[in-house]
């Protein structure tokens, strides 16, 4: 089985991209990416993952939109649920500009076979796609006060919160069942600045949009929530600590 994490980017930004593989009890690091273009991403994935291999997508954007306006439930629950650690998601409606894009892009995962996930037998064999943001992952995974501010600010503050983030996938992962054993030279060096620091960025929220693929696909809703549905829109949040008990969303 594989997981591939996908931060894509929502207009006509860069998109990071990071594949892991089930390895008996354990995943594997496999490979890490960069794409220009979203067609360079799906011809990517077509690339390292053969037409009837198993595998989970993990997409840190929204590709079920059916509102036309105002915000999904599931961007309502998170920000009720994790606006107090700044880790509320970009609320999505089909008057975005950005709307038409990641539609087409869940629409061509679907092409390719991966069905959408927010409900899932544990280490069920298949071909599946989720919605998942690394913030509200990060928070749980990491157990966080606050998000990693490493997307706005000065150059030196992202560049040191990015840099916590990467020593946090390297020291927690390992730990964490599915563990994912990783050393230092397993992810990419932090650049001093500009679109290389960016494209690693983009790398690095895809590992954890794929560690969480994983950790969605072995554990079920006994370690994820899940916020909304396939109707409405939904995002998978990993919980793999026993006091991350999920509240009750649809109050």
């Amino acid at each position: 089985m594989y997981f591939i994490g996908v931060d894509l980017g929502w207009q006509s930004g860069g998109s990071g991209v990071c594949l892991l593989q089930a390895e008996d009890d354990n995943l594997q690091l496999l490979s890490f990416h960069h794409c220009d273009s979203r067609a360079a991403v799906l011809a990517l994935l077509d690339e390292l993952i053969a037409p009837t291999a198993p595998a989970l997508i993990a997409v840190d954007a929204p590709t079920l939109i059916p509102n036309q306006t105002g915000m999904r439930e599931c961007d309502r629950l998170a920000h009720r649920y994790f606006g107090k650690y700044d880790a509320g998601c970009y609320p999505a409606n089909r008057s975005r500009p950005f709307a038409p894009a990641l539609l087409e892009f869940g629409l061509e995962l679907e092409s390719r076979g991966f069905v959408h996930a927010p409900q899932i037998i544990p280490q069920q064999a298949g071909r599946y796609q989720i919605e998942l943001f690394p913030h509200p992952a990060t928070i749980h995974l990491f157990r966080l006060a606050k998000i990693l501010k490493y997307k706005k600010g000065r150059i030196a503050e992202r560049r040191q919160a990015l840099a916590q983030l990467r020593t946090l996938q390297l020291d927690s992962f390992p730990q964490l069942t599915p563990s994912l054993p990783l050393q230092d030279h397993d992810l990419p060096t932090l650049p001093s600045g500009g679109k290389a620091l960016k494209a690693v960025e983009d790398q690095l929220d895809s590992l954890t949009c794929a560690y969480a693929g994983a950790h969605w696909w072995w554990w079920g809703l006994a370690r994820n929530w899940v916020m909304g549905d396939a109707a409405g829109g939904y995002i998978v949040v990993p919980a793999p600590y026993p006091d991350q008990v999920a509240p009750h969303l649809d109050q």
